[in-house]
């Protein structure tokens, strides 16, 4: 039985280009309209199942937060699930349980998003809580000071008992010079500890209207089903005057030097090296070199045939693990990266030489057009196998859009992922891998715990 099952997903594999030639065929099936008020609106069909994923996304992030209130657009995303003019503390979610659901919500640089999936006859009441608490959200000073306690906490838990988050934190502080990038999303601590009402509702007066939200439903719903409800919950919702658009930051000047750090932390017990290069984003209508970009992740660091993998993990056996990272998906310049753990007996030093070497190579000889056409086909698979879940493909369209894409950069994108040569790879690469804008980091334990651990290890051989 399980050779009959491989055979035939072998041939089901071997079909799939053929079938799926046109990326354009297997695109979920969207429409878009846009309320009196502004309020943009997706609607993904998907009768399979009757199911509705109800996402509210708003164009405002971490990255939109005024200097010095630094974790407030997360700190916001906590307070909304307290109480509004008509819904008691905690309501809002009991409400979605109650029937049958699920809620949650995160916060990003670029936007913060608010999601509950329910049965599909469920739809307008999540409509109407959510709008509800765009703009009759009423805290008082306890709420402030509560759920102060809990995100400061959950710092605790997720950065400052993690020596690695505290790196990477300082790494993107070193990258971005000017860029609100560089704030992590979770705040600064010293920052954290100060915030207050005022600033959880200026936050909110700014960005929580509807002409700065889009509306995804992915599910068993009809566009005219979405459109009645939408107008009839959301609609009566008035825009706000004040909000922007385009949106304004701070952005990253001229970059002329290449920076490094070196953090030590007793808690390290596995030294490794990261840099991070300023890497160009996916922007509307012109998407090709993100698209270079992320299969050069691929060709890099994407698993254990990867190029980095190969040279300096089996090759040369330098390194115990080695990955690239880079996310295009953003409303300005992102990042690119590595990130290197050495293997025993081997420095951060001799780690750091290795792998530039490697990427030197890379850079000489090309890209392996096996290995392309492999990562390629492995991604058209994926995306496939995503179409199964609402909730992943209600995201994907969010993301991009409060990103600055539209619905048809969205659809665009797998089919210029299959388009990329080799050669453009190549090219985005050298034209990134710039060190004059870049951060090499070293995360290790300070020296008196490194000998001790040494010492350890020839004992125990």
């Amino acid at each position: 039985m399980t050779r009959l099952a491989a055979a035939l997903a072998a041939l089901m594999f071997a079909a799939l280009p053929a079938q799926a030639q046109d990326i354009r065929e297997t695109l979920e099936e969207v429409t878009t309209f846009e309320l009196d008020n502004g309020m943009e609106v997706v609607v993904v069909e998907d009768h399979r199942a009757p199911v509705v994923v109800h996402m509210v996304w708003y164009r405002a992030g971490a990255a939109d937060e005024q200097p010095g209130a630094s974790g407030v657009a997360h700190f916001l995303e906590h307070l909304l699930f307290k109480g509004t003019d008509t819904l008691e503390p905690g309501e809002f979610s009991e409400v979605v349980a109650r029937n049958g659901g699920s809620d949650n919500a995160f916060t990003s640089f670029d936007q913060t998003a608010y999601y509950q999936r329910v049965a599909a006859d469920r739809l307008g009441l999540m409509m109407e809580m959510e709008a509800d608490r765009m703009v009759n959200l009423r805290l008082d000073r306890e709420d402030i000071l509560t759920e102060r306690d809990v995100i400061i906490e959950e710092r605790n838990m997720r950065v400052e008992n993690d020596p690695s988050a505290l790196m990477r934190e300082q790494l993107n502080a070193a990258l971005y010079l000017n860029h609100p990038y560089g704030t992590p999303i979770i705040g600064w601590r010293e920052e954290m500890v100060s915030l207050d009402l005022d600033d959880a509702y200026a936050y909110y007066d700014r960005f929580y209207a509807p002409n700065n939200a889009i509306l995804v439903v992915a599910g068993d719903v009809s566009p005219d089903e979405v459109r009645d409800m939408a107008e009839e919950h959301y609609g009566a919702v008035p825009a706000n005057p004040e909000v922007g658009a385009p949106r304004t930051r701070p952005q990253e000047p001229r970059q002329m030097a290449e920076r490094r750090l070196t953090m030590e932390d007793p808690r390290v017990s596995q030294p490794y090296v990261m840099r991070s290069y300023l890497a160009p984003e996916r922007d509307p209508g012109d998407q090709r070199e993100a698209a270079a970009l992320t299969l050069l992740e691929e060709v890099l660091g994407g698993g254990q045939t990867s190029v980095l993998n190969r040279a300096l993990q089996f090759d040369r056996k330098m390194a115990v693990y080695a990955g690239a990272f880079y996310d295009g998906t953003k409303y300005d310049d992102g990042s690119f990266g590595f990130a290197v753990v050495p293997a025993p007996g081997v420095s951060l030093e001799e780690a750091e030489a290795a792998l530039d070497e490697t990427l030197q190579d890379f850079l000489e000889e090309g890209v392996d057009p096996d290995q392309l056409a492999r990562i390629k086909f492995q991604m058209k698979a994926s995306r496939i196998y995503a179409q199964d879940n609402v909730g992943s493909i209600a995201r994907r369209y969010g993301r991009a859009l409060t990103s600055g894409l539209t619905v048809e950069d969205v659809q665009a994108w797998p089919a210029l992922l299959q388009e990329v040569t080799g050669e453009e790879i190549v090219a985005a690469a050298r034209e990134v891998f710039n060190r004059d804008s870049s951060v090499t980091a070293y995360l290790k334990a300070p020296e008196a715990e490194q000998d001790a651990a040494q010492e350890n290890e020839e004992v125990m051989q």
